[in-house]
């Protein structure tokens, strides 16, 4: 079995990005902004009713206080702040999803947020305070990151993400996105990670190396060009090579 996730909720007022109902007929877990680095109480209200109608999970996608910079720079946050910001946004959103009929399920964190709990003990160990506030949630994250060993220290579900249309490191982080190639947008070369990450738990990093990478969900990013079409061929190959595609949360 294997999660799908995707990135949603991510337009501004009158400014919209991604098609979000579209890959809610695809998806089986939903990371929804939280108005921090983008969505507004409009969008996530909507995003959580569609979700909702679908059977698909809410996940509140937590990040800087970014709006500008959709979240994708490095904020060098106080973390007794950061803290009660992750609990801040995961609180307006669980508004939002019982208003929908539903509730939130999962907490992963965004952009530069994501990329900077892999290392950095202190914001790593303050998200999973913001959280664990909240209450026994589960935690999506890198394989091997701070974030998911501290996750686990406070004794929630540290859930092992990757993702469908990103470069990695031999590392297994993330390629930088200012970096050629670090998106990718090609369907085959997509379909392809994400077959070796669920068939082998392996994929294979710029360098040619080939990476261990064992996951419980696969992400399609909303923002990536063809996201709609690579998430509709993901899950007709998995499922056709007998791979049961649904959500990780309750």
């Amino acid at each position: 079995m294997i999660d799908l996730n995707s990135d949603l909720g991510e337009g501004f007022g009158v400014w919209r990005l991604g098609d979000d109902d579209a890959l809610l007929d695809v998806v089986t877990s939903a990371n929804v902004a939280c108005g921090f680095h983008a969505g507004d109480p409009s969008t996530m209200r909507a995003v959580c009713r569609a979700a909702a109608a679908r059977g698909v999970a809410v996940g509140a996608q937590v990040s800087y206080r970014d709006l500008a910079g959709f979240g994708r720079r490095f904020i060098d946050a106080d973390p007794a702040e950061l803290a009660d910001e992750v609990l801040y946004q995961v609180g307006a959103l669980e508004a939002c999803a019982r208003a929908a009929g539903t509730r939130v399920s999962y907490v992963k964190p965004h952009g530069a947020l994501y990329n900077a709990t892999v290392h950095h003990e202190e914001q790593a160990r303050a998200v999973v305070e913001g959280v664990r506030a909240f209450g026994d949630l589960p935690v999506l994250g890198l394989p091997g990151s701070r974030l998911l060993h501290h996750a686990e220290r406070a004794g929630l579900r540290a859930v092992r993400e990757a993702f469908a249309d990103r470069a990695y490191t031999p590392e297994g982080t993330l390629v930088p996105r200012r970096a050629p190639n670090a998106v990718l947008t090609d369907v085959e070369a997509v379909v392809a990670q994400v077959l070796r990450l669920v068939g082998r738990g392996e994929l294979v990093a710029v360098d040619g190396s080939v990476v261990a990478a064992e996951v419980d969900s696969v992400c399609v990013h909303g923002d990536t060009p063809g996201a709609v079409g690579h998430a509709r061929r993901i899950r007709a190959e998995l499922e056709s090579g007998g791979v049961r595609v649904a959500r990780f949360a309750g």
